[in-house]
């Protein structure tokens, strides 16, 4: 480990060593853009004034959960809160004089946006970022907050596809440089000094290393560094699974388009990934997992609950895959990049419900009433157990009608407890509807 640390700042030395002789050569055949440890060097050199250098905690909960030593890169903690500045900056400081002056522009409803807002003030440059209309007011407020007067923001549409129509207009009409949130090679080399980071803090070899993936910039920067200074380590990338633009497009070994996509996790959630970050991805990821919106909110909770860490649904995705590699790193040394903590306080209700509905303990029901008096207390006596809990109950008497819907909503204290929730309401001979088998109106009430 002490070699690598010196290699890290001695790039010429690195390729005429033997062990790394044929990424030299792989390198050289490549036709296609794949980030240079000597690039990556250089982005560093660039933004370590500006970045806070983040660090590498060992996590001694997780590594007794999972009998591993875990590691978490705390990108959480940077200055905007996610590790979207490194690559913001680092195109913003290679732009000429000419272009700076002309001025940047950027769509985004979140972190990037606050990246290139604080790269805007600290190279006191005109920035103009376009954000979607129904943004949260705390995240337009956080851009105003670090861009300051360099700063000025465009509310328009009503997605980000939107925003971005917007972008490419205004940045084409009035002469701008535009800065994408990952397709772009500045923008990886600038995420891959993460890397560098975790390289030099790091006391022993790193088996397992798992990264958020959303258009792909964090993950080909990253893993570009690794794959040719740490090849051993095992690289996964993690995405949501109502958004797996990436995992689709390794799959069928193409960039493809997704038609819908679930944008809970807001960070990773992308219809596309990048061009330029496809083909580095497919090299360096060992693979792409899937995990579920509701696991992504139960390690939300649980990690804020345990460790007082508060963590963005994107930011959180490295750990929550950890259950699916259980096996694989038993005994390993495993790294999880915390991507970001732009969580908005608002969104802890939803948070909580889709967690509960994820772990089993929460259901929905339309359940059919005899409207006469008492059907609700003998539903309450009858049906439900002592540590049942009634958290949703909307009805409304109808007249000359027999029985009548009413929504309730079912909170349990155990997984297990269903089962037998069922049992009684069947031997009751309550009619009922479980609204998850119902995905429209399921969708109405998370």
């Amino acid at each position: 480990m002490l070699i690598v640390r010196f290699w890290l700042h001695n790039t010429k030395s690195l390729y005429l060593h033997p062990k790394f002789k044929r990424y030299r050569s792989m390198n050289e055949s490549r036709n296609s853009y794949f980030p240079q440890i000597a690039d990556i060097s250089k982005a560093y050199q660039r933004v370590k004034n500006v970045v806070k250098r983040t660090p590498l905690e060992y996590n001694a909960n997780l590594s007794e959960e999972y009998q591993a030593q875990i590691y978490l890169k705390r990108e959480d903690l940077q200055i905007v809160r996610s590790y979207k500045i490194r690559g913001a900056y680092n195109k913003m400081s290679c732009l000429s004089q000419e272009e700076l002056e002309r001025g940047v522009v950027c769509a985004s409803a979140g972190n990037h946006a606050q990246g290139l807002a604080y790269a805007c003030n600290k190279l006191r440059i005109k920035g103009t970022i376009f954000m979607p209309a129904p943004t949260p007011k705390q995240k337009v407020r956080q851009v105003r907050m670090f861009g300051k007067e360099y700063v000025e923001i465009v509310l328009t549409g009503d997605t980000f596809d939107d925003a971005q129509f917007e972008a490419d207009v205004f940045c084409r009409s009035n002469n701008m440089v535009y800065i994408p949130p990952f397709n772009s090679k500045k923008i990886i080399e600038g995420q891959g000094t993460i890397a560098i980071e975790i390289l030099e803090d790091a006391d022993q070899e790193i088996d397992f290393m798992f990264i958020p993936v959303g258009g792909g910039g964090l993950s080909s920067g990253v893993g570009a560094y690794f794959k040719q200074v740490s090849p051993h380590t095992q690289i996964i990338g993690v995405e949501p699974l109502g958004a797996p633009a990436m995992y689709e497009s390794l799959r069928t070994d193409n960039v493809v388009t997704l038609g819908t996509i679930d944008k809970f996790v807001d960070g990773a959630a992308v219809k596309k990934v990048g061009h330029l970050n496809f083909p580095i991805c497919k090299e360096v990821l060992k693979e792409v997992a899937l995990v579920p919106e509701g696991k992504v909110c139960s390690c939300i909770l649980k990690l804020y609950n345990e460790e007082a860490i508060v963590v963005e649904p994107s930011g959180v995705l490295s750990i929550a895959v950890l259950d699916q590699y259980r096996d694989q790193i038993k005994g390993k040394t495993v790294v999880c990049i915390l991507s970001g903590s732009n969580n908005d306080i608002t969104r802890m209700e939803e948070i909580k419900e889709r967690s509960l509905l994820y772990e089993g303990l929460k259901h929905y029901f339309i359940i059919n009433f005899p409207q006469r008096a008492g059907a609700l207390r003998e539903f309450l006596n009858d049906v439900l157990s002592p540590t049942d809990d009634i958290t949703t109950f909307e009805y409304t008497k109808k007249i000359n009608r027999e029985d009548g819907p009413a929504l309730v909503g079912i909170e349990i204290q155990q997984k297990e407890d269903y089962n037998g929730l069922i049992d009684r309401m069947n031997k009751k001979g309550i009619r009922y509807q479980l609204l998850k088998d119902n995905p429209d109106v399921y969708r109405l009430l998370i």
